[in-house]
Parts: C-alpha cells; sequence; structure tokens
C-alpha cells in the first residue's frame, strides 16, 4: 500500500513514517503543509493519505480541506485525519455525506500499530473509520430525554461499534458473537432510536452519528 504522510513537526512525521515503513507500506512522500500534501497526491495518486488536521498555512482544519479535496478529485484515494485533540464536530464534518474511505482518529491511537494498520486497511476497503474516543464522548453525553437509556447493556455496546464504522462482520468478531446476533441486536436499535434501517453501512454510520450528535 502507498501513501502520503502530511505532519508539519518533523519528529511526528518521521514517526508515523517510521511507523508505517516498518508495517510493510511504501511511503511515497512526506510533506509539511496542505499544499505539499495535494501537490504530492497529484503526482503519486497513493492509496491512501496519513494527515494531521492542523497544518500550516492557519493551522486550524487544513486536513479536513484536504480530505474534502482529495475525496472531489481522487475518490478512490483513502484518507485518514489526525487530531491532538477530542473533537467531535470535526468527526462529523469530515465524513458528512460521503463517509467511505475516511477516517478520524487522535493522534495517540497511532502509535499502537495494528490500530493504524487496520484504520489504513478498512479505509482502502472503502469503510469508515471514527476513533472509538469520539465515540463514546458523544454516547456518552447527558440529555433531558436520552433515548439511548432504552438500550440494554449490550446494544449500547453494538450501536458504539456501529458508529465508528464497524460492519456487522468485525462487530460480531470484536464481541466473539454470530453475525444473525448482531443483525438481531441492529434491528433492535434502529427501532428504539427511530431509525431507518439503512441498506448499506455508510449510510447507517450517518444515521447513527446524526442521532448521536443531536
Amino acid at each position: 500500500m502507498r501513501i502520503v504522510v502530511a505532519e508539519d513537526l518533523m519528529l511526528t512525521r518521521e514517526g508515523i513514517v517510521r511507523l508505517l515503513e516498518d508495517s510493510g507500506f511504501e511511503v511515497v512522500a512526506q510533506v509539511q503543509d496542505l499544499d505539499g500534501l495535494m501537490t504530492a497526491v497529484d503526482r503519486s495518486r497513493p492509496d491512501a493519505v496519513v494527515t494531521d488536521i492542523r497544518m500550516p498555512p492557519s493551522h486550524t482544519d487544513e486536513g479536513l480541506i484536504a480530505a474534502q479535496r482529495i475525496r472531489e478529485g481522487h475518490p478512490n484515494i483513502g484518507v485518514l485525519v489526525l487530531s491532538q485533540y477530542v473533537e467531535p464536530r470535526y468527526a462529523i464534518q469530515l465524513i458528512q455525506g460521503h463517509p467511505e474511505g475516511l477516517g478520524y482518529l487522535l493522534k495517540e491511537r497511532i502509535f499502537d500499530v495494528a490500530i493504524l494498520v487496520d484504520a489504513l486497511r478498512r479505509l482502502t476497503e472503502g469503510e469508515t473509520v471514527i476513533d472509538p474516543t469520539i465515540v463514546a464522548r458523544m454516547l456518552g453525553r447527558r440529555r433531558r430525554d436520552d433515548p439511548t437509556s432504552r438500550l440494554s447493556d449490550r446494544e449500547r455496546e453494538v450501536l458504539s461499534l456501529v458508529a465508528e464504522g464497524l460492519s456487522n462482520s468485525a462487530i460480531a468478531h470484536r464481541l466473539f458473537i454470530t453475525e444473525r446476533t448482531v443483525e438481531a441486536h441492529t434491528t433492535q436499535i434502529f427501532a428504539k432510536l427511530d431509525l431507518s434501517v439503512a441498506p448499506d453501512s455508510h449510510r447507517r454510520v450517518l444515521a447513527v452519528l446524526a442521532f448521536l450528535r443531536r
């Protein structure tokens, strides 16, 4: 898998590159700002991009801007946006509309090589990746009338994994249950939360996140 890495801090960038190369990925370019990232993507046409959310010139949301531009110009390239802070609104902004091939993880998490490799594999297969800490923050918000209180502990567990972008088969593997059981849980969850049962995983993720951010 061919990767472009965008990170303005040299030591962090080199650390990410080292992790990727040690895991068998080919880093075809490493850049430090938005313009450099877009140039590298146009030239090398990588399988995926790993980018910090904040880079020059403004150090605000360049990673989100890059993801949007890459989605428009190169929809087959997966984009993993990294953030140092828990920002649910950025995660939602990233994936709204077309979540396939897009991911948002906390920067600290990618130094677990297994998580980084799994995220990139899923993104290049067109899946969605949302950091579980983001999902937990959204799911744990106190509301005056919280519809998630209708869910069993197992249903809340399944809901959080759906929001992270996992497929039914991946959820079954994670929870050591059958895929048919996962399907039954998701049907109950969507009914209790008055959500339509989306026909594909991407619309399912969008529906769940739309519910959680209300």
